[in-house]
């Protein structure tokens, strides 16, 4: 065999051996799901087993599953809908902006993002207090949209900054108002970032975990949070736990991998 042939096939074994050691642990746990209670810590584990679905019907005798993931959607919703309206324009004023320090000022936005989660909750716990919002699912909203539009600044200022100024130079001259360029040639010609933009803000929000714990109710709790409560004082169900990841995991990775290429371009275009 050739020398290619030989790191061909190297390459490709070390990326089995990667995926395997990355994915077996999800493997396993979405196997619990189908498992009798019995044979989950069976020794030796058994590889082989009749399916069942009684850990879906206990899931659904214990939690609401569906007010679980209409609370997951409102809130993932809201957040990337309200993250868009304010990033996307905050973006292409800094990328439009000749002032030096507009680069400056989209690296803030991402520093904003990298603020831990911690030292956010606090004062914005004491916030929604006061205003009357805590316990609600808008709480949450609100403090994803404050982080996540300052992600989608610092995205769009990188994709609109690398469009020629003149495309909408050449609406201005046909007519077109500031808000029409931006509408009608500056907004449609990064459709690929807002894309990114959207999929990065809805990861952030459907799997955010400990806003919505501190921050909503017992009624209005994400399936993110009701997660936790296959963790008990005593043990750990982990039949309950790969049910319900289930229904936490499948919708998102859907969704990505149906857009995968759109987080490559979202990932590698930077800030020039």
């Amino acid at each position: 065999m050739s020398k290619r042939s030989l790191s061909r096939i190297g390459e490709r074994g070390f990326i089995l051996v990667m995926l395997a050691f990355f994915l077996l642990p999800f493997l396993w746990l979405a196997s619990t799901a189908y498992k009798p209670s019995r044979d989950i810590f069976s020794i030796p584990p058994k590889l082989t087993f009749m399916p069942t679905f009684e850990q879906f019907a206990t899931v659904f005798r214990l939690f609401d599953v569906w007010n679980l993931l209409s609370s997951s959607l409102l809130i993932a919703g809201g957040s990337v809908i309200l993250s868009l309206l304010l990033g996307v324009p905050a973006g292409y004023a800094l990328a439009r902006s000749t002032s030096r320090y507009a680069v400056a000022v989209a690296y803030f936005f991402m520093a904003i993002r990298m603020v831990p989660a911690v030292a956010a909750l606090i004062p914005f716990y004491l916030m929604m207090r006061d205003i009357g919002l805590l316990g609600s699912w808008i709480a949450v909203v609100l403090i994803n949209a404050m982080l996540n539009s300052a992600f989608v600044t610092w995205m769009m200022f990188s994709y609109f900054r690398s469009l020629p100024k003149e495309l909408e130079e050449a609406a201005l001259t046909d007519g077109c108002t500031l808000f029409g360029s931006f509408r009608r040639v500056a907004l449609p010609a990064v459709r690929s970032g807002v894309v990114a933009s959207t999929l990065f803000c809805l990861m952030f929000s459907w799997n955010d975990f400990l806003y919505p714990m501190f921050l909503t109710r017992l009624d209005s709790k994400p399936i993110s949070v009701a997660l936790l409560s296959a963790y008990g004082t005593k043990d750990i169900t982990w039949g309950t736990l790969g049910a319900l990841a289930h229904f936490s995991t499948i919708p998102i990775v859907l969704i990505v991998l149906l857009l995968n290429r759109y987080f490559v371009q979202g990932l590698t275009k930077g800030i020039h």
